[in-house]
């Protein structure tokens, strides 16, 4: 059976910078096989590999997801601040709590 490859993006962003990295790899490659090839894990030291959290598309899915020709894998990053504590913090200023 011949290898087949795919094309795929690994896309990071921070608020300073963006990375889109264009990988061709073999059919069958997962999420955790395309970012350690992408080089994104050395270049940005901030993303954790032991609690990290991806998805294809916008859509949040495990490092273990094997990949299909064209899919974009996207590194998200911690959030700075919890969104329903923001919320309440906005609703208590507005109604003087």
């Amino acid at each position: 059976m011949a290898e087949v490859l795919i094309a795929i993006e690994v896309a990071y962003a921070t608020s300073e910078q963006q990375a889109l990295i264009a990988l061709d790899m073999l059919e069958g490659v997962t999420v955790e096989q395309a970012i350690r090839a992408s080089g994104l894990l050395a270049r940005f030291q901030e993303i954790d590999g032991a609690d990290i959290k991806v998805g294809i598309f916008g859509s949040v899915c495990k490092l273990d997801q094997p990949l299909k020709q064209g899919d974009r894998v996207e590194i998200y990053r911690p959030l700075r601040h919890d969104p329903k504590e923001a919320r309440r913090q906005r609703a208590a200023k507005e109604y003087h709590f």
